[in-house]
């Protein structure tokens, strides 16, 4: 076998591999000779079928085995010799001729064929002194932790049923029936039956709990409404639409005790211990919401420190997978891009610059994890795994046995936290402060990153 590099442009590579026609008859003998052991073919004696007549039975399908030996041999000797670092799988090109094919499968002829690949950019991984980030603090104030207080209390409040006459208030929990309808015919999803309603509560589309208020037992009533803009169900969003309801019962809001039999429900020993756990929540959540910020811009900062070559074929893969998302996002709500003022060339400009650092990054963050001997272990993943299970009642152990049974899968699950290692790692290199905020702040600049991300992966 002859492999000569033909071709090396950035981080393309291109080599001609020839496998001489006695070589390749040789193989080819070979492969016949263990068929012609291990043959069992009516009229003739195990052995002693002639290869003649075994190269007429399954000539092509031995060549065919050799063509690919071959293949796996030139890339293993490829990427050895050269000392490479693939990005992708090889791309394989065969002679289009169909007579040279023809020759080479006759052993009359040299085969050749050409691997195209592409490698690992080199990255010089600096320090990291010179990024400055700045962390975004917030103090968790006793009217944080009485809020969610009180909204338990609501959540969990008990209702006692109004007797006789007594007409719905705002505060009180209806129990409705009720069928929705659009230009006077009922529409998926708009019916339902004993649904329990808090008046007041915003739970259902705006405007509709109003109406119900002075409703009494038994009363049925006629409610218009129209859906927001923003409607979850792009198919509703904006229509106006009427709703026959009828209310089956209502209930008025007892008194909740914050006390410490109240916290007990909560399996908590006392109020005090819900109180910290609540504080704890919270506090978490700010950690949370300033994370996400500060990573953002730690990511933009190592996107403009360290710029090198991506490999184009990860860049091609990368960008189908945010396509494939734009697509689905745009049939799942009915816009296109001319609804954000757009076109899908400059779209796809947009997206592609998307994909490229995003590339840029997974590479950069894999190369100073390497250096660092940053590692995932099998039981970081496996508690992940367990959560992702959970999230599926029910359905745990086919999840489980799902993520266990397919390692791409499984990859999945480590990568991001990988890549979580990795960041933590490197903001302890950068230089660090943290700025004091109050919640609100935090939790604006919170949403605004939480935009910013989304604008990456749909339209718009």
């Amino acid at each position: 076998m002859e492999v000569t590099q033909t071709n090396a442009q950035g981080l393309k590579r291109e080599f001609k591999v020839v496998l001489a026609a006695a070589d390749l008859a040789g193989r080819v003998e070979g492969q016949l000779a263990e068929v012609q052991a291990k043959a069992r073919i009516p009229g003739f004696r195990p052995g002693k079928v002639p290869v003649a007549h075994l190269k007429r039975l399954y000539g092509r399908s031995i060549m065919a085995e050799v063509v690919q030996e071959a293949v796996n041999e030139a890339n293993r000797k490829i990427v050895e010799d050269n000392q490479l670092r693939l990005a992708m799988d090889p791309k394989i090109d065969f002679p289009g001729d169909a007579q040279e094919i023809e020759k080479a499968f006759e052993s009359n002829a040299d085969f050749a064929f050409t691997v195209a690949l592409e490698v690992l950019p080199k990255i010089e991984v600096a320090g990291f002194e010179d990024i400055q980030i700045e962390r975004l603090v917030a103090d968790v104030e006793e009217g944080d932790v009485q809020q969610v207080l009180t909204r338990l209390a609501e959540q969990n409040r008990n209702y006692t049923p109004k007797e006789g006459e007594a007409a719905a208030e705002k505060g009180d929990k209806a129990t409705l029936d009720f069928v929705g309808k659009i230009d006077g015919e009922p529409f998926e999803g708009g019916s339902g039956e004993n649904v329990d309603l808090v008046l007041g509560s915003g739970s259902f589309i705006p405007g509709f709990e109003a109406q119900l208020e002075g409703m009494k037992v038994g009363e049925s009533r006629t409610i218009s409404v129209t859906f927001p803009e923003d409607y979850s169900a792009p198919a509703l969003a904006g229509k106006a639409a009427s709703f026959d309801v009828t209310l089956k019962g209502v209930a008025a809001p007892a008194e909740v005790e914050l006390t410490d039999e109240f916290a007990k429900g909560f399996g908590l020993e006392n109020l005090a211990a819900l109180k910290e756990k609540i504080r704890e929540n919270i506090e978490r959540d700010h950690l949370a919401a300033s994370r996400g910020k500060w990573k953002r811009e730690l990511l933009d900062a190592l996107d403009k420190k360290f710029a090198f070559d991506v490999p184009e074929g990860m860049v091609a893969q990368e960008f189908a997978a945010v396509w494939r998302t734009v697509e689905a996002e745009q049939k799942r709500s009915s816009r296109g891009f001319e609804d954000e003022n757009t076109t899908e060339e400059a779209a796809r400009a947009d997206y592609l610059k998307i994909a490229e650092r995003r590339v840029r990054l997974g590479l950069l963050l894999a190369e100073i994890g390497q250096k660092a001997d940053i590692k995932v272990s099998d039981e970081e993943v496996g508690q992940a795994l367990t959560q992702r299970a959970r999230a599926f009642p029910g359905q745990e152990k086919a999840v489980w046995d799902y993520y266990r049974k397919n390692p791409n899968a499984l990859a999945e699950i480590r990568a991001p936290l990988y890549e979580e290692k990795v960041v933590d790692y490197v903001i302890s290199l950068v230089k660090l402060t943290d700025k004091k905020v109050p919640k609100e702040e935090l939790l604006r600049a919170r949403d605004d990153d939480e935009n910013e991300i989304a604008s990456e992966s749909t339209p718009g």
